[in-house]
């Protein structure tokens, strides 16, 4: 039986460059440095998933210490292929992350030089929202919550009420 999320993976060309500007831009704290993985155990584990030989050069950031994390990984024995961010792909398409104050946050971005996709910011389904993307195209939603912020991101909306 599933328990729980663990992390989503964004892969980069370059886990140092990007694990700096996690956590330097977004805030994200390092949790586990950038890695190297190769042999035995990693071809059993992605070999049918990534040319041979694999080698995996991996960070763990987040915000806080739990199970809830990015894990950055670079392929470098493997060229990245690089599409540009959709959010109307079958697949995982953005990754949703909190904060307290929407405009501040944005603004703090913005001066760190971080691509908004939206002019401004949304207020829908109890959630005031703006989109943006990292330097290598992975798409993420910034939400602040506008009712209860104990309750769940998902729990904002008010089934019962009949505007966003």
């Amino acid at each position: 039986m599933i328990t729980g999320l663990a992390h989503a993976a964004v892969c980069v060309p370059d886990v140092d460059t990007a694990v700096q500007w996690y956590a330097d831009v977004l805030g994200c704290r390092v949790l586990s440095p950038p890695y190297r993985m190769d042999g035995p155990a990693i071809e059993r584990d992605m070999g049918e998933l990534v040319p041979s030989p694999v080698v995996v050069k991996a960070a763990i950031v987040g915000f806080a210490v739990d199970d809830r994390v990015i894990e950055l990984i670079e392929y470098p024995s493997t060229r990245v292929a690089e599409v540009p961010p959709s959010i109307v792909h079958a697949g995982l398409t953005h990754t949703g992350l909190l904060c307290d104050d929407i405009e501040q946050t944005r603004a703090d971005l913005e001066g760190r030089g971080v691509t908004f996709l939206t002019a401004g910011t949304a207020t829908v389904a109890g959630l005031r929202t703006t989109w943006f993307r990292d330097p290598w195209g992975t798409v993420f939603i910034l939400m602040e919550k506008q009712r209860d912020r104990a309750r769940p991101y998902w729990g904002q909306f008010a089934q019962n009420e009949n505007t966003f």
